[in-house]
């Protein structure tokens, strides 16, 4: 199994992949221009006969917050490490990038836990992550769970909101 940067002729097995769980409910729907225009955030794991059996995405939010997007695998390949690499693979490549915090919105708060992502209450994300969520059938009913994971030491770890860091935060702040 090879993990690396997607390239334009992937973009049609990618596709493929993300909407067949779209379709299902599972995700975001991703048309195929907004995967060519976004072809940079997306890592592919492909087999050994070349073929894309799962992606996901890294985008960038803001200077030190990345979101892991559109991790999916192909049906039938779940279970057998793809899912796995492709995260160690974003999250390397956010240490390299010198980001802080990755969250992910996901319906598989347990498949993050491994990899030491913490929930979060949605209204902790900054408002700028939901800008694409106008596009989901259940925008004014997510039912998503958010997940984060900060790649610095815990006395780095601070929350823009309220600027306090997040191990000291005091019981009356939200």
């Amino acid at each position: 199994m090879q993990f690396r940067k997607a390239v334009m002729a992937d973009i049609p097995a990618v596709h493929e992949i993300i909407n067949g769980y779209a379709a299902q409910g599972l995700m975001l729907r991703r048309p195929l221009l907004m995967l060519y225009e976004s072809v940079r955030d997306f890592t592919v794991a492909v087999d050994d006969d070349g073929q894309v059996v799962g992606v996901a995405g890294l985008h960038i939010m803001w200077e030190d917050l990345a979101e892991i997007r559109s991790l999916a695998v192909r049906p039938g390949l779940t279970g057998k490490g793809v899912g796995r690499g492709l995260v160690e693979h974003l999250l390397e490549e956010a240490r390299t990038l010198g980001l802080k915090r990755i969250f992910a919105l996901t319906y598989q708060p347990g498949f993050f836990k491994k990899y030491g992502f913490q929930e979060v209450a949605k209204d902790r994300l900054p408002q700028k992550v939901w800008k694409e969520c106008i596009y989901c059938d259940k925008f004014h009913n997510c039912d998503e769970i958010a997940m984060i994971r900060w790649l610095v030491p815990p006395e780095q770890q601070v929350d823009e909101a309220y600027e306090i860091p997040l191990v000291a935060r005091p019981n009356w702040v939200r």
